[in-house]
């Protein structure tokens, strides 16, 4: 479409602004998720599950924001594309909620609870933790092959999901090497060495599929001179999952001495890998919503509506992103255990 005029470009605005919002969501909700999926590795430790929980304690409630912000952006200025994406996406996103209500009912119940209750609902935050991972790589394997059936696309999106919860566990193990110290932040580099190849897995099985989906894609790709422009993101991704793999090969040794330098290191490249894979899926996708079938200008609201909608969008986002960056300038440095007066 030729953008001529404001009115055209609303949709590509907002289509942006739901794109940056999922991937805020991915990156800093992913990195708690998996933090809640990782008590399972910690066996009968509570110190341990306490400080892990403490670790994302500041943050995992407005990290959901950003979730919110971006359904509901889908809901107002692209309504045809939000009636059939989640009419197709129905049971996941079920199971996504109810994984999310479990994690908020186990954050607080499992502070103020008695002593021989607490490992139930630790357990709760583990399961409500896994199941909001595995449902979200469910629904983005779905999406990616446009809602096709068979038990190939099946098999397909169950495999995503796997491979988006190890991904999140890889955020999660990263994030608590720049939050713990001693014996758990030990075991973090462990747990994230563990998590690495799953998710490299992930990302390559992604890579592979979405241009083979749509000739238009795959011309997106590999015709001249995108190819050459576009071969740098594979690259760079590749790079940065070796220089994650030496990090932390280095990390048990220096963190045995007490020396903490480049503890920064996996977690920074791992939100890389997570920019690079969005930006290729986004620009594999642009402009349609479901691939082939709606694009962001047919299942947009009327310009009118998307003008209104802007001014409360140009208010909300700053309010949304301040209160972001303020709360992790607070709460930076090592996790501190949770008080609840």
């Amino acid at each position: 479409m030729n953008l001529t005029s404001f009115e055209q470009w609303l949709p590509v605005i907002f289509a942006a602004v739901l794109g940056l919002s999922m991937l805020i969501y991915v990156v800093l909700d992913g990195y708690d998720l998996g933090v809640g999926m990782l008590l399972a590795r910690t066996g009968n430790n509570e110190a341990h599950k306490d400080e892990m929980i403490a670790s994302i304690g500041p943050f995992w409630d407005a990290n959901e924001t950003w979730l919110v912000l971006g359904i509901g952006i889908l809901l107002t200025c692209f309504p045809q594309a939000h009636g059939e994406i989640l009419g197709a996406l129905y049971l996941p996103v079920s199971l996504m909620l109810l994984g999310l209500i479990l994690r908020g009912t186990a954050f607080d119940f499992r502070a103020k609870t008695k002593a021989e209750n607490k490992q139930m609902w630790n357990r709760a935050f583990l399961i409500g933790s896994v199941l909001t991972a595995w449902a979200q790589g469910y629904m983005l394997g779905f999406y990616i092959t446009g809602f096709a059936s068979g038990g190939a696309v099946q098999l397909f999106s169950i495999m995503i999901g796997a491979c988006l919860a190890a991904g999140y566990c890889l955020l999660g193990a990263t994030w608590l090497l720049i939050k713990t110290s001693g014996e758990l932040q030990l075991k973090a580099v462990r747990w994230a060495r563990d998590a690495l190849w799953l998710t490299a897995a992930g990302v390559a099985a992604i890579s592979l599929t979405t241009p083979m989906l749509s000739e238009r894609i795959f011309d997106k790709w590999f015709s001249l001179p995108f190819v050459v422009l576009l071969a740098p993101i594979p690259l760079v991704t590749l790079v940065l999952f070796v220089v994650i793999y030496r990090a932390l090969k280095r990390l048990p040794t220096r963190l045995s001495t007490g020396n903490e330098y480049g503890i920064k290191v996996p977690f920074l490249c791992t939100v890389g890998i997570y920019l690079l894979a969005f930006y290729g899926l986004a620009y594999s996708l642009f402009p349609y919503l479901i691939i082939d079938r709606i694009d962001i200008w047919q299942a947009a609201s009327s310009p009118q509506a998307l003008k209104i909608i802007l001014v409360g969008a140009i208010i909300v986002l700053p309010c949304i992103a301040a209160y972001t960056i303020w709360s992790y300038r607070i709460f930076a440095g090592k996790a501190r255990a949770l008080d609840y007066l």
